[in-house]
């Protein structure tokens, strides 16, 4: 694929009106969908609580994501999930490894910023491979990964989060921009809960991911998935 980025000298794309999207009439897109990401530390029971938790509600994706982990230990974990989220019709996602994820044959790779080439993993992976990129909250790495032909966008962390350390803090509007930009979807995350989404729904997320608030639940898993349902439900946009 030829590069033809543009350069952040001529435009700092980072700095354009929050309220850029507002001047553009929206065309209708699909309703958000829920997307789940495993929490750090899984053990033999995790199995039945994804199972739990994707037969509560309609789920779109499920990333396994273990940082320090063994690749091996890696192995074996997906090699266990994966056969539920097939069975659930939900994309398994596997972080940072597309060497990994290309021998399981799981459905895509979410890469970091340091974590790989987009491009890199598509050759790998095969053109039907779901491909994420981190974008924190940069409009720049946004176009960049969309150049790069990534499959989605990740805006975040939009709230607090103990999940793991971040510093970027963006604004809902950054999803509005890449929205009225982009043809290309965008997940939202980063302390996620159903008592927050909706903000982020409204700006115009096409994913909301969610950790703790699915996993952390007092009251289980699917009861967490059955209230972000409820929140997502019939939330596409009509045309502005």
């Amino acid at each position: 694929m030829t590069s033809t980025r543009r350069q952040p000298s001529r435009i700092n794309v980072d700095e354009l009106d929050p309220a850029f999207a507002e001047r553009f009439a929206s065309e209708r897109r699909p309703a958000c969908q829920l997307y789940l990401v495993s929490p750090d530390a899984i053990d033999e029971a995790f199995a039945d609580l994804l199972a739990r938790a994707l037969g509560a509600g309609p789920v779109a994706a499920f990333q396994l994501r273990l940082k320090g982990v063994a690749d091996e230990d890696i192995l074996r974990t997906a090699e266990a999930l994966m056969p539920i989220c097939a069975a659930h019709d939900v994309s398994f996602i596997l972080n940072d490894r597309a060497d990994l994820a290309a021998r399981l044959g799981c459905d895509g790779v979410h890469l970091g910023q340091s974590d790989g080439d987009p491009a890199a993993a598509r050759v790998l992976l095969g053109q039907h491979a779901q491909i994420g990129r981190t974008c924190h909250d940069s409009r720049h790495l946004a176009m960049e990964a969309g150049e790069a032909g990534v499959d989605y966008v990740a805006f975040g962390a939009f709230y607090p989060t103990n999940t793991h350390a971040t510093r970027y803090r963006p604004d809902p509007s950054i999803l509005s921009w890449w929205s009225t930009l982009s043809g290309i979807p965008s997940v939202a995350i980063g302390g996620i809960t159903p008592a927050n989404a909706r903000p982020l729904v409204e700006a115009g997320a096409d994913f909301v991911a969610a950790v703790s608030a699915v996993w952390d639940h007092p009251d289980g898993p699917g009861v967490a998935v059955a209230a972000f349902a409820a929140v997502l439900e019939g939330s596409g946009r009509q045309p502005g």
